[in-house]
């Protein structure tokens, strides 16, 4: 059987940012290939899943690409309201990563212990 782990304990760094007024950017980054590999290939982060994710329509994930040299996941997606506009409350982009958070990756029974 295969257990699972919120990728926050695999990940050393999981952030959000403004890319532009109109877009969102995500950042997960690993301090071990090992770590950067295997969350790669669980085929867990997809623009699917993170659309469902962050309640966006799969089209309005601009990016989401895995970049080896820097062993990170990146991924963009269009902002529910233009940064600044009224109602808007995270101007910087800086408090939507959370729900990447939680995301379960599987990993071996003895990985996860």
């Amino acid at each position: 059987m295969t257990a699972t782990v919120p990728l926050r304990e695999l990940a050393a760094v999981i952030r959000s940012k403004n890319a532009g007024p109109y877009e969102i950017t995500f950042d997960v980054m690993f301090n071990e290939p090992s770590r950067y590999a295997h969350v790669r290939d669980s085929g867990v982060l997809n623009a699917a899943g993170l659309s469902a994710l962050f309640n966006v329509a799969e089209k309005d994930v601009r990016t989401c690409v895995f970049f080896e040299p820097a062993l990170a996941f990146k991924f963009t997606i269009v902002r529910g309201g233009a940064q600044g506009s009224v109602g808007e409350r995270d101007t910087f982009g800086a408090q939507q990563h959370g729900p990447l958070l939680d995301i379960r990756i599987p990993v071996h029974r003895s990985a996860a212990s």
